[in-house]
């Protein structure tokens, strides 16, 4: 059973990336992997996920995966080389690409699509010895968006969010590249 699940939330560019590598590398002596969701879909989007390359340390190993994370983490976590800890950025990119990839589908498939898949990732990290660190939006605090595809964003992200936390060991709130737990251990 995993020990040690952590939630990292924040805006955009609110240091969560940043704060989440830096707790991941404290929780193993051994390799970590790191699970990047973002798909490259236009030159912004190309930069941003350069940007993040750069920042990740030269020894972890990276799995980029926009959809399947249990499907394609679990036999990375088992034999010689699985991972002592694992960074997974960000849920919210992972939810978009689910949402892009199934937005034909009525609202009740789409959220079930959705939360069967976050159960399935989450059952994968109760299941395994690795620590674990997801990073994600907080959208509950920002406007309710004017599009309807971007109402089913935020209310299936925001379920999402409060199961991982639900499961979570320990909860972060960075702002403004400041830290604060909100959740412990104790």
């Amino acid at each position: 059973m995993a020990s040690r699940l952590f939630l990292v939330l924040g805006g955009v560019r609110s240091g969560k990336s940043a704060f989440a590598e830096s707790k991941v590398a404290t929780l193993s002596e051994g390799p970590i992997l790191y699970v990047a969701t973002g798909v490259a879909v236009d030159d912004e989007m190309k930069e941003r996920i350069q940007l993040h390359r750069e920042s990740r340390r030269q020894e972890w190993s990276t799995l980029e995966e926009p959809t399947k994370l249990a499907e394609k983490l679990a036999p990375m976590l088992t034999g010689n080389g699985a991972p002592g800890a694992v960074i997974i950025d960000s849920m919210d990119v992972w939810v978009a690409n689910l949402l892009m990839e199934n937005q034909s589908e009525n609202k009740h498939p789409l959220e079930e699509i959705v939360t069967t898949a976050a159960e399935q990732l989450l059952k994968l990290v109760v299941d395994s010895p690795q620590a674990f660190v997801f990073v994600s939006s907080e959208v509950g605090l920002s406007l309710v968006p004017t599009e309807p595809l971007g109402r089913r964003f935020q209310d299936l992200l925001g379920t999402i969010n409060q199961r991982i936390a639900a499961a979570a060991t320990e909860v972060f709130l960075v702002v403004a590249g400041l830290p604060t737990q909100i959740k412990s251990n104790d």
